[in-house]
């Protein structure tokens, strides 16, 4: 069974993940045609202090990933999943899942972006978190996940790319979503945190309209995911 605490224990320490998943922004910004239709994004002004690297999957399925002073916090939401609040009687989060996220992260959870019109609760299925001083990543100690499921939570599916990093499948992961063939080296090189370059951007999208060199190093938003809704200031996305 894949859960939240299996996430746990395969996830790199928040400075490491940070690096990778602005490095997912990067790759999809570039390979894809249409920033519209990314998948992942990275947004560096999320709020006053914040940044925010995001997933929407464009099928109901999305997490984020909030790096704060206070901490980081991750929240997934499988829309398929039993532990969904759509899936509760009352629509409430499920049992355990949220119940334990630090009075200094638990904010974070407000943020209007989270919620759907008519539900009074955030988009979460999964949800784990760091704060200063930590070691290991922690989630809910008591949740009772729904027999009959190998990925309950939805943590299996929605951080596979998270928990298994290397290039290789985040090569198998943007071919198979643009359905056309991309370079393991230019991956590599993007992963490995290098400059992006113009030949770079070139081997990874033939017919990019722009350096992924600027999207990474002077954008405040890779790619035009989901934006903050309390904040009134929307980033720069030129």
């Amino acid at each position: 069974m894949s859960t939240a605490h299996e996430a746990a224990a395969l996830l790199p320490d928040p400075a490491r993940l940070r690096t990778h998943l602005r490095a997912l922004a990067v790759l999809d910004a570039t390979i894809g045609d249409d920033p519209r239709f990314c998948h992942y994004t990275f947004a560096i002004a999320w709020g006053p202090g914040e940044e925010a690297a995001l997933m929407d999957n464009g099928s109901g399925d999305d997490f984020s990933v909030l790096f704060t002073s206070a901490g980081v916090l991750i929240r997934g939401f499988d829309h398929e999943s039993e532990m969904s609040p759509y899936g509760t009687d009352d629509e409430e989060v499920w049992p355990g899942v949220i119940d334990e996220v630090p009075a200094a992260l638990r904010p974070l959870l407000d943020e209007p972006a989270f919620f759907d019109e008519g539900i009074d609760v955030p988009r979460v299925t999964v949800c784990l978190w760091w704060e200063p001083g930590d070691t290991a990543w922690r989630t809910g100690s008591a949740i009772a996940y729904p027999a009959g499921s190998e990925d309950p939570d939805g943590s299996g599916f929605l951080f596979h790319l998270l928990t298994d990093r290397s290039p290789e499948a985040v090569r198998a992961h943007f071919e198979d979503y643009y359905e056309r063939p991309v370079p393991l080296e230019a991956v590599r090189h993007v992963l490995a945190g290098h400059p992006v370059t113009q030949a770079t951007t070139r081997a990874l999208n033939p017919t990019a309209r722009r350096v992924a060199a600027e999207a990474a190093e002077s954008q405040h938003q890779v790619g035009t995911g989901m934006r903050k809704r309390s904040d009134s200031t929307e980033s720069d996305p030129s």
